[in-house]
């Protein structure tokens, strides 16, 4: 099935079940929702997307955080921590130094667990529920692996997770601990750790709760969903660009999903729909590697080196729905250095907003574009920041100032002061 912008509403098929389905975006082959457990095609082992006979509206929305949008969800209620309704923060200094009309930083480490996998979770443990699995089970760089954790414990399932040794930022593997997770470190990276998990998947040792999961990215669709009202809230109108950061491509093509239903839907013109902006490090740019190329698919990354931990993946299992959704809003994909990426850091941190390494790529991206000319001055933007400054306090403390020592007398620190 073509991922394009049409506006053509899906046929509902025979196995939906109360107007919801899988289907496969290769072949376009259907399947029931919650009758088995399954993270590809059958047939030829695509991507699958979840459809909905009733696309929803912005009518539709009610309440607040992620099950406000129940209408464009595939359960009702969800495995809840009361996850989703995050900031979209105004930063008046870091817009005038871009240079553009209007920049809000939708800071999704506000959610409860520090990132914006809490959102995915939310829908996938339920479905996980649904299912009556009772292992979950993910490979992480440390985001996921907390998000799971504590879902899971939530859920009161058992909760197993693979991490890249030594590749981990400490705050995440913490919330893991806590949560009571079995953490499991493997000698290898990130998409070494996927591929143990998704073979573990299809043996039915666990359920897999990484973004290859189509009920995940359905938590995550609710990101564009609040970006785009919190916008016609402001402006009256959705933002010309969204740019965030890209490692497994999970949050650009949940965003491209719930913009293209609100096409077919009616409520936005196939040309209103916001350019979708991926930015990655320069050590870790598969991605941006297609798109400079024109390629269809992208190619492994064996190794990938960044101190943007959260992002450290060289191959996003996401793509195959993340390039056409760069592609059909007219947005592009760029790689920043780890310096760029630390300025940026350092930014929002000057504008009260702390976010870990890989947040700051989408405001280091945005501003190597503006230097390029690519982002107009007259462009309104919403910059993803996908995790909290907590969640690598190593990576803050290195970026931020260095304690000053002082003697221990009110004169001492005036002089200290002074001096």
């Amino acid at each position: 099935m073509s991922l394009s912008l049409s506006g053509e509403k899906p046929a509902v098929p025979d196995d939906a079940d109360d107007g919801v389905w899988l289907e496969c975006i290769e072949c376009g082959e259907t399947f029931a929702p919650f009758d088995d457990v399954r993270y590809t095609c059958d047939e030829c082992d695509g991507l699958l997307e979840v459809r909905y006979a009733d696309l929803p509206t912005f009518e539709d929305f009610e309440g607040e955080g992620v099950w406000r949008y129940t209408a464009a969800l595939p359960l009702e209620e969800g495995v809840t921590t009361q996850e989703g309704a995050t900031p979209l923060y105004e930063v008046p200094r870091l817009e005038e130094s871009v240079g553009i009309e209007a920049l809000r930083i939708k800071h999704e480490g506000m959610n409860p667990t520090g990132s914006f996998k809490d959102r995915g979770m939310t829908v996938g443990v339920a479905v996980a529920r649904e299912l009556g699995v009772d292992r979950l089970a993910c490979a992480s760089t440390g985001n996921t692996s907390a998000a799971l954790a504590a879902y899971g414990s939530r859920g009161g399932m058992e909760t197993l997770v693979l991490l890249p040794a030594g590749k981990v930022a400490a705050g995440k593997i913490a919330q893991a601990s806590l949560h009571g997770a079995r953490i499991l470190e493997v000698d290898g990276n990130f998409d070494t750790c996927l591929d143990i998990v998704q073979d573990l998947a299809s043996r039915g040792e666990a359920y897999l709760l990484n973004s290859l999961n189509p009920f995940r990215l359905e938590g995550q669709k609710t990101i564009g969903l609040e970006i785009l009202e919190g916008f016609l809230a402001d402006y009256d109108a959705v933002p010309d660009r969204i740019v965030l950061p890209v490692g497994n491509a999970g949050n650009t093509s949940a965003l491209y999903k719930a913009f293209r239903e609100l096409v077919q839907a009616g409520e936005l013109a196939a040309d209103e729909v916001p350019k979708l902006v991926g930015v990655q490090a320069e050590g870790a740019a598969p991605m941006v590697e297609a798109i400079e190329n024109g390629a269809d698919e992208i190619r492994r990354w064996d190794e990938v080196e960044t101190r943007a931990t959260a992002i450290r993946i060289g191959n996003p299992v996401n793509a195959p729905k993340a390039l056409p959704g760069i592609r059909e809003t007219g947005g592009t994909a760029i790689s920043v250095t780890d310096e760029e990426i630390t300025e940026a850091q350092r930014d929002l941190a000057g504008e009260g907003i702390g976010v870990e390494p890989a947040s700051a790529a989408s405001v280091a991206g945005l501003r190597k574009l503006r230097a390029e000319g690519v982002v107009g001055d007259d462009e309104r933007v919403a910059c993803l920041t996908t995790g909290h400054l907590l969640k690598d306090p190593d990576a803050a403390a290195a970026a931020g100032n260095d304690p000053e020592p002082v003697a221990a007398e009110t004169e001492g620190v005036l002089e200290h002061l002074q001096s």
